[in-house]
């Protein structure tokens, strides 16, 4: 049926907001109504809300604004408790907060749809997670994450670098089922020393079950290896509905795979009494082609990689993504990390059958030499930390 704001929600509009109410940074939905056009249903009940964005809302403001719409047929009665349709009055004063000015820039008139699931920050906050590392992701970015996934009930989410699981807690919140690996043992069981302040040591149930069985999610996980992604431990076939995915950098967590007495050995620690990593370097470079690969191969056809790729600002163009024929890059979007780094959450979409020739596509890729600057992201990153160390050192001697 016809309403005040223009035809009812088509099947895509419907799709896009099922896609963003999985958003945590969306705070409400809104159909707008156009600006011409005769309007031709009755309303039985309604709610009307009138409210600014950036500012206080303004009582006489309202009361004017809401008088100058009397010519709309709301010939039923106004229920403020459970009414058909919700009518919002959404003020724009533009987007500098400290230059508001007296008038509303724009007036916007729609109908409510949907709230999104800002709640969703604050309860999955990392703050009062059970288990947590070095390097858990943000609540807020995790869900974002699984957003850009398309995740959604009875999927199968993998993430090869799962540390403390916390990309899994979001995929398991929206009904999927979640595994992971990580070459880091004392992660994957618990063990070693705590990353909280004032606890020097994990306690015995800090792992990543604790982690989904402390949001009610137990019952979407699957289980968690010792694995090195370099390696993958699966059959063969098309196995995940998404990987979900935040590779290490060499800024707080080492890259690194597993190594051989015979491979030129980076280092040799003993995790627990019966059990020794041997660990050789792993570039970032090689990190990202076998995540691609890995996902070009065991992805079901439609499935998506979501991953975060470091980058050094001044040298940064969209060449240095990694690509594969399988993989169409779906979305890239940048989050600031200092003004010279960042990171840039790239979202790719299996479009192309894995064959036995696209094993190393990317060794016949002219554009392979720019990937290898990834590797130097870390030396970049602290020489940026030291000059501007320096530069506040000398700041402060005058």
């Amino acid at each position: 049926t016809d309403h005040l704001c223009g035809s009812p929600l088509d099947p895509l509009q419907q799709l896009s907001v099922f896609l963003v109410l999985g958003a945590p940074d969306l705070a409400t939905v809104f159909q707008i109504g156009p600006h011409k056009g005769r309007v031709e249903r009755t309303i039985t009940s309604l709610s009307l809300l009138v409210t600014p964005l950036l500012m206080e809302p303004r009582i006489p403001f309202a009361f004017r604004v809401t008088r100058a719409l009397e010519f709309l047929p709301f010939n039923g009665k106004v229920n403020l408790k459970n009414p058909e349709h919700i009518f919002w009055i959404l003020e724009d004063y533009g987007t500098d907060p400290n230059n508001v000015p007296e008038e509303p820039c724009d007036l916007y008139f729609g109908r409510w749809i949907a709230d999104g699931q800002r709640e969703l920050i604050e309860s999955y906050s990392v703050k009062k997670r059970h288990f947590i590392g070095n390097t858990s992701m943000d609540a807020c970015l995790s869900f974002i994450m699984a957003n850009h996934g398309r995740v959604k009930p009875n999927d199968i989410v993998y993430d090869p670098f799962v540390g403390t699981g916390g990309l899994l807690i979001s995929s398991a919140h929206f009904g999927a089922y979640v595994c992971g690996t990580d070459i880091d043992y004392n992660t994957i069981h618990g063990l070693g020393k705590a990353s909280r302040k004032n606890q020097k040591w994990r306690g015995p149930d800090e792992n990543i079950r604790a982690n989904l069985r402390q949001y009610g999610l137990e019952k979407y996980y699957l289980d968690a290896l010792v694995s090195d992604s370099s390696r993958p431990i699966w059959r063969k076939g098309t196995l995940f509905d998404a990987i979900i995915t935040d590779p290490p950098y060499g800024i707080r967590e080492a890259t690194r795979r597993t190594g051989s007495q015979k491979e030129s050995v980076k280092s040799s620690e003993r995790s627990t009494e019966n059990h020794i990593i041997i660990s050789s370097s792993y570039h970032l470079s090689d990190i990202f082609f076998d995540l691609l690969k890995f996902a070009a191969e065991y992805l079901v056809m439609g499935g998506r990689l979501v991953y975060w790729l470091p980058i050094y600002r001044p040298e940064y163009t969209e060449e240095i993504i990694p690509r594969h024929p399988c993989l169409k890059l779906i979305s890239n979007c940048e989050q600031m990390l200092s003004s010279h780094t960042s990171r840039r959450l790239i979202t790719m979409e299996k479009v192309k059958e894995f064959k036995d020739q696209d094993q190393n596509s990317y060794l016949l890729d002219g554009q392979y030499m720019p990937y290898k600057g990834h590797n130097s992201f870390r030396e970049k990153y602290f020489s940026g930390v030291t000059k501007r160390i320096a530069k506040e050192e000398k700041d402060n001697q005058k």
